[in-house]
Formats: C-alpha cells, sequence, structure tokens
C-alpha cells in the first residue's frame, strides 16, 4: 500500500487538531512502522512551516517537520511538475494538483485527504483519513491483535 499523505492531514496531527487528530496519529503512526508507505509533497513542508507559525515557535516548527521528513518519502517538485500543473487547468487550486501529480510520480494507491473534492480530477483516487483507517489499518491492527 502506498499513500501521499496531503497537507490538512499533517496539520491535524502537528497540532492534535480534534475532531481529526486520533486519524491523522494512526496515519502517521502506521507509516513510522512501515504498515504501509507514505509520502509528503515537498511544497508540503514550507506550507506547513508557514501555518503553524501562529502556534508554534521556529524551533518547534522545524522538529515537527523533521519527525515527518523522517517518517514519509518526501515527493520532490522539479521544473516539469511545475509546467504540467500549470497546464492543468482541470483542478481549480494549483497546489492540489502538484500534489496529485507527487502522488502519481510516487506511485500512490491512494490520495489521503479531509478535501477529497479538491481531487476530484486526480488520477490517483482518494480516501478521508477515516476511511482510510478504517479500510487499512483498522485491518492490520486487528491481524496483529490475533
Amino acid at each position: 500500500m502506498r499513500a501521499l499523505i496531503d497537507t490538512n492531514v499533517l496539520i491535524d496531527y502537528i497540532n492534535q487538531r480534534e475532531p481529526h487528530y486520533s486519524d491523522a496519529l494512526k496515519i502517521v503512526d502506521a507509516c513510522d512502522k512501515s504498515l504501509f508507505d507514505g509520502c509528503i509533497a515537498a511544497h508540503s513542508v514550507p506550507d506547513i512551516y508557514y501555518i503553524l507559525r501562529k502556534s508554534h515557535t521556529p524551533a518547534e516548527r522545524r522538529e515537527a517537520l523533521r519527525i515527518i521528513c523522517k517518517i514519509f518519502e518526501v515527493e520532490s517538485i522539479d521544473k516539469g511538475k511545475l509546467l504540467d500543473a500549470l497546464a492543468d487547468e482541470s483542478f481549480t487550486d494549483f497546489e492540489d494538483c502538484l500534489q496529485s501529480l507527487c502522488a502519481a510520480d510516487f506511485h500512490a494507491d491512494y490520495i489521503v485527504t479531509r478535501n477529497p473534492k479538491d481531487f476530484e480530477q486526480s488520477a490517483i483516487p482518494t480516501l478521508t483519513p477515516d476511511e482510510f483507517s478504517r479500510r487499512f489499518l483498522d485491518t492490520i491492527s486487528t491481524t496483529f491483535e490475533e
């Protein structure tokens, strides 16, 4: 199983945002335990750093992102992806298009996001964190308990 984790899920994890934190924690923990191959898009790192500026010190943001980068693979953004995203008018949001392109290059089975509507044009199917947890992670944890 391979999945790209969208920025909003990572922010839920770092900020322990309820009611989304428990699913985000399951996903990060499962990737950390190598229960699936997870990646993030490289541009998520500066986006998260910026978004967390009001709630975390620079040192806290750097540490949180170091941990995320150790747990997940990071799919790069290059000139080709930027040009492809700029040319793709089917996405209303440029950043979501980049996420989708990163997921495709990672050969992700799913994009895990709280905003599946943003990825309706993506070739990669989406699951919410709750759906991903129920479909894949709850089954794995049940199997390990037996």
